[in-house]
């Protein structure tokens, strides 16, 4: 099992890193995007990544985190019904570490179906399975506040229905709550589109 690899990187893409180690040896490892986005373009120097090796029947593929924590959130994203690595992964490019916590704790289904390859089924599924799992990785109050009640939930349903993404209104609400302490619905639409 290779658990962390640390060199160069040779070369990014959408959806994968390859590191050169000092042996010479290069790994291609599939990251998501919320993990691409955080490493440097020009990295010159050594980089260390965790990794996480899936042994399927047709292949062997290393998966790429920042963190240890990020790891332990995909391999318990795999143990949910009908999560293989691919959709794992797109949850982790769609959301961050802590919003997928949050959306999983919250079994908040409107934000899961937003991940490609969710549907409403199937995200109710994995909020389901993974509640009472992903506790113990809600390692600080961060996690813990920001859980949107109904108004905010309806403020951000009317967001997307005047055409913002689900991603842009979940955020943009959860901001505005974080900072004011609003309850109605209305007036929480009224400040996010004043913020724009």
């Amino acid at each position: 099992m290779i658990s962390r690899l640390k060199g160069t990187i040779l070369a990014r893409q959408v959806d994968q890193i390859e590191i050169e180690t000092a042996s010479g040896v290069v790994y291609e490892v599939y990251v998501p995007l919320s993990v691409l986005e955080r490493i440097p373009e020009h990295l010159v120097s050594e980089f260390e990544i965790y990794t996480l090796q899936v042994v399927r029947d047709d292949s062997i593929k290393l998966y790429g985190f920042i963190e240890s924590k990020e790891r332990e959130l995909f391999k318990r994203l795999l143990g949910a019904t009908g999560v293989g690595p691919k959709m794992a992964l797109a949850m982790l490019s769609t959301y961050s570490y802590v919003r997928l916590i949050k959306a999983l704790m919250e079994k908040d289904v409107g934000a899961l179906t937003q991940v490609s390859g969710v549907g409403k089924k199937r995200a109710e599924r994995i909020a389901l399975e993974l509640v009472d799992k992903v506790e113990d990785l809600a390692d600080g109050s961060d996690l813990t506040s920001g859980v949107l009640g109904e108004s905010s939930q309806e403020a951000v349903a009317a967001l997307v229905s005047l055409g913002y993404s689900f991603v842009d209104a979940d955020a943009a609400v959860r901001s505005v709550t974080e900072v004011e302490d609003i309850t109605n619905t209305d007036d929480l639409i009224r400040v996010v589109l004043s913020q724009q």
